[in-house]
Parts: structure tokens; sequence; C-alpha cells
């Protein structure tokens, strides 16, 4: 038994060693070799060799770079008075004339010169909208315009200056002067403008009420064109001149404080009344010369007005029946015709109306340029074929910066007015605004350009203003009416400005304006940090382009409202690049 046992151990032990020879043999630790070295443990950083940084952000891409623009004529023998107009940098602006220009300052801070985006004028002259919607920098922004009742504005909150106010301001209409004396009775408007002459003791008696009056810096005169017949005839039009009592007129239809017109251009401006007074009132002395023109019985004619109160012509529809009448004496046969008033001032302007017409002007700024140079250029057909011995005289005149020096000028030039008969000047309008009692700071102006920004209508959020007539679009610098500059002036602003309720020009946009020695050119510093109404900042490019536009014809951008820029026009002579 145990010999069995010794043997069956000994095949176990041999059948153990047989399977350990078959298994395969167990890898050996493995060397570095001396062509690949073993791998070096992380060193720490040393004080000369420091931990390589994060990697940052990419730095922001800077503003462009400020390109300014400018825009020049190839030479003055276009006829404008304009040579260039410049960006220098974004905060100055430089104008070069074709002849020295001492009314600059005034011309440069009337509404017709305000300043909008270079952007904005890009999109909204396109589309139209910058007819409702102007963007300016002024105290208040349009908000919205309801056509045929009311423009809401609303306080511009970043506005550079002294903060309107009120909250909001809304403008209202209505022609008829009683109408909106009733409005302010009733209180609910606040202040009107141009109270019926009737009604001034009214407003004066009421403890309620404040009388503003106005100093008549205006004129109102009855027009002809020389280019249709009899009017072509010189001795028809100093006829109708000596043939109507202006005297009458302003006797039964002018509030106190008006007069009958010496002269085109009111007296208190320097050279305005220098040269011989208006013909006299003689009525068988203009039937007498109306005859030797060949017109024995007369002829027949139109008289056009448009029912719009205004200073110099508080009762249109009264005086064009006076005038009627008048001319019935001399055997003159006229018809009445009222126009809508857009339609009326686009034909006067452009020399349409075959007839007599009624219009006037306000003074817009206080020099004599802005009367008789706007009605008498070589460039305005309004009356007809433009006189060169008014319009030379003119052109000379305004070059001098002594009233002294320019007298003898303007002599001759009124004088040739008197005997060429282009119009019939015949009032000086006094004229107010009224207001509630509890308006602080209320005021009329003499520009007609009432500054809404500085009156408290005691203590309410809304101040509601009154006018004769709805503005006929907000895009000022091609417009002429009253009613339209009023309401783009609470908006937009100019270079320079006049003083609230007066005619001194003081900075606006631009903290000043200096010529150089001979008035050729004037370079303006604008004023840094103003805001416009979309956010933008006001730069020297945006004044480039809101003058371009209206200078330079063939600007795609110079389309406007009815695309004839008339102040500009009238102020600056031809336009650069006009057919």
């Amino acid at each position: 038994m145990k010999a069995k046992t010794l043997v069956f151990v000994a095949l176990l032990v041999v059948l153990s060693m047989v399977l350990a020879a078959c298994q395969p043999a167990a890898p050996a630790a493995e060397q570095p070799s001396a062509e690949e070295p073993m791998e070096e443990p992380m060193e720490e950083p040393s004080a000369e060799e420091p931990m390589e940084e994060p990697a940052t952000e990419e730095p922001m891409e800077e503003p462009a770079m400020f390109e300014p623009m400018s825009l020049a004529a190839p030479d003055c023998e276009y006829g404008g008075l304009i040579k260039e107009i410049a960006a220098l940098d974004e905060n100055t602006v430089q104008f070069s004339m074709c002849v020295p220009d001492p009314a600059f300052p005034s011309k440069a801070a009337f509404t017709a010169f305000s300043i909008q985006p270079s952007e904005w004028i890009e999109t909204a002259m396109a589309s139209g909208e910058i007819l409702e919607k102007p963007i300016g920098t002024g105290p208040y922004y349009v908000d919205s315009w309801n056509r045929g009742d009311s423009i809401v504005f609303k306080r511009f909150e970043d506005y550079w200056g002294d903060q309107a106010l009120t909250d909001t301001l809304v403008f209202r209409w209505t022609t008829e002067g009683a109408a909106r004396l009733l409005e302010l009775q009733s209180g609910t408007v606040d202040g009107i403008d141009n109270p019926s002459p009737d009604d001034f003791d009214v407003i004066v008696e009421d403890d309620n009420l404040e009388l503003y009056e106005r100093e008549a810096l205006n004129i109102f005169y009855f027009a002809m064109t020389n280019t249709f017949e009899p009017f072509n005839n010189l001795q028809v039009r100093q006829a109708i001149a000596m043939g109507i009592d202006r005297q009458r007129i302003v006797d039964n239809f002018y509030p106190a404080g008006s007069e009958v017109a010496s002269h085109f251009t009111p007296c208190s401006i320097p050279n305005g009344c220098v040269g011989e007074d208006w013909y006299d009132f003689d009525l068988q002395a203009a039937k007498d010369l109306l005859a030797e023109a060949g017109y024995p019985d007369g002829f027949d004619t139109t008289i056009y007005y448009r029912d719009v109160f205004r200073s110099y012509l508080p009762e249109p529809s009264l005086v064009a029946t006076d005038l009627q009448a008048q001319l019935s004496d001399l055997g003159i046969n006229a018809t009445i015709e009222v126009m809508e008033s857009g339609a009326f001032i686009e034909e006067s302007s452009a020399g349409r109306l075959d007839g007599f017409y009624l219009l006037g002007w306000g003074a817009d700024y206080p020099h004599i340029t802005n009367f008789l140079d706007y009605h008498f250029t070589g460039t305005n057909p309004q009356f007809g074929d433009p006189h060169p011995e008014i319009y030379e005289k003119l052109t000379a005149a305004a070059q001098i910066a002594d009233p002294a020096d320019a007298e003898s000028l303007y002599v001759e030039a009124n004088n040739a007015i008197k005997e060429l008969v282009p119009m019939v000047p015949i009032a000086h309008g006094g004229s107010a605004a009224a207001y509630r009692a509890d308006v602080e700071n209320a005021h009329s102006s003499p520009l007609g350009n009432e500054y809404m920004a500085v009156m408290d209508p005691g203590g309410r959020d809304t101040f509601v203003w009154m006018q004769n007539a709805e503005p006929i679009s907000m895009y000022c610098n091609d417009e002429t009416d009253g009613e339209s500059l009023r309401a783009c002036e609470q908006v937009v602003e100019s270079l320079l400005s006049y003083e609230v309720g007066a005619t001194a020009v003081q900075p606006g946009l631009a903290t000043s304006c200096e010529p150089n020695d001979d008035l050729t050119v004037w370079t303006c510093n604008l004023r840094e940090g103003v805001k416009f109404h979309d956010g933008s900042m006001l730069d020297a490019n945006d004044v480039v382009m809101s003058w371009v536009v209206a200078w330079d014809a063939a600007n795609p951008l110079h389309v406007g409202n009815t695309g004839a820029f008339e102040y500009f026009t009238y102020l600056w002579g031809d336009l650069l690049n006009a057919e």
C-alpha cells in the first residue's frame, strides 16, 4: 500500500513539472536604453523663468478715425456766396466765402440752417421721414404728429443746456383768432399766437390773461409778377402804387403798434428806411397813369391769398375785400381766390400767380439782408424777372460790415424798389402773443420764435400752445412759413442762436464763430458733448452734411419738402451744381 502511494506521488510531481515547463516566461522588467533617457521630473519655476501667463482675450477694435467731410466749389463763378464748407476736425467747421459776409452770424443762427445727424439725414431724407420727425439737439423731441390736430413734443432728458420746464409740449392750431382766444379763456391752452386786433383790449382787461406785444419787424405787401400782362408794364405797376390807400387799410384792420410802410424794411433795422419814402395816395394820378399805360378802362385780374392769420396780415379776408374795392375805383375788376397755404406759398414763390397776391414777411434775423436780399436777389422769381438796378446794389452793400459805409448803396436800392414797383409795401403790423396769467417766463419774440422750454405753465406738466396754422413740414431747412419754423425751433438747433425774446445773436451748437480779417472765412468751434435725440454725438461732419444737402443741387439728398431750399438760395446765392 505504501509503495503504491509513493508511485502516485511521484507521478504528480512529474506532471506538475511538465505543466510548469509549458507556461510562457514572465516578461523581464523594461530597462531604459541609452538612446531613450528617462523623463526628467517637472522643475519648479525659477525667478529667472516665470510661468507663462494665461492667454488673454483679443483687444476690442478701436473706433474708426474721424474722417472730415468737406465740399468746395471749383470757383466762385457759379453765382453763390459760399466757396467751401469743411470739417477741420471733430469740433471745428470752416466756411469760406466768395465775398465778405458780415451778416454770417445772424444768418447762421436761423432755424433754416439747423443741424441734424449725418446718418439720419442719409436715411430719413430718402424715405421722407425727416419731414415729420426731425432728429435734433433741442430741449424737446417730436413724440407724435396727428395731422390736422396736434403735434406732441416730449422733454429731452439729455439736453446739453437747461432742461425744459415741462415734460410735454403740445402744438395746436386754428385760423380763427376768436377761436384761439376762446381756448385761452377756457384754460384748454396756455398760450396763443396773434390774437385778433379787436381782442387786445379784451385780453388786457382780463386778470386771468396777459398780453405780450411784439415789435413790428415785418412787412405786408401787395404783390404782382412782371412776367404776366399787364404787370410787365412799369406804368401799370406805378399806377397801382399810387392808387392804393394804405393808411385806410392800417386804420381799419391793424392793431395798435402798426404803421404804414414808408419802405419795404422796418425802420428799426439799420438802413431800412434810407432813401425816398413810398408814393402818396393819389387816386386821380393813378387813373391818369393807368390810361397813359393803355388801360383807361382798367383790366380784369385775380387777387390770391391764403386764409392764415399773420402778424403782418391779421385780417386777410377783410384786407383782400378792401383791396378789391380799391382796385375797382381804378377800374380794375379783380376776383378773389383763396388758396391752401402750402400751395399758395409754392406758387407765389415760384412766380406762377397771374394776378395780385397778398403776402408778407416777418424778420428771421435782425439784418436788412433778411428783408431785401431775400426778396430782391437776382435768383428770386417771386416778382417775375429780377431787376439788376436793385440786386446789384444789394450784393455790394451786403459785403460791407459798417452800416454807415453801406448806407449810400441802400439808398440807391430803396429808391430803385420805389421806381420799379415789384410790389406795393403796405404795413408793418403790430402783433402779440397772449398767455394765461400764471405762465412764468412768458414772452413774445420780435422774430416770432417763442421758446417754450423756458416757460412754466403754473406748475402743470404740459404746456399747450395754439398758433394760426399747422406746420407744412418739420424739415425747416426747406420751409419758409412761420408755423413750421416755430415748431422746428423747439426741436432742432443751429450753430448760433438768438437771445430768448430778443434779436441778439449768441452761441448755440457752436461756442463761437470767428471771422478772418476780411470776413471771407468764418471758423466755428462746436460745443463738446452735445447729444442728438437718437443718442448720437454732434460732430463737425453733421454740420457739413446738414448744410451741403441744401447747398449742392446735385447731391442725391437734395430733396427736402419742395426741394427749393429757398432760404439757402436767397441768403447764400445760387446753389452749387444747379442746372
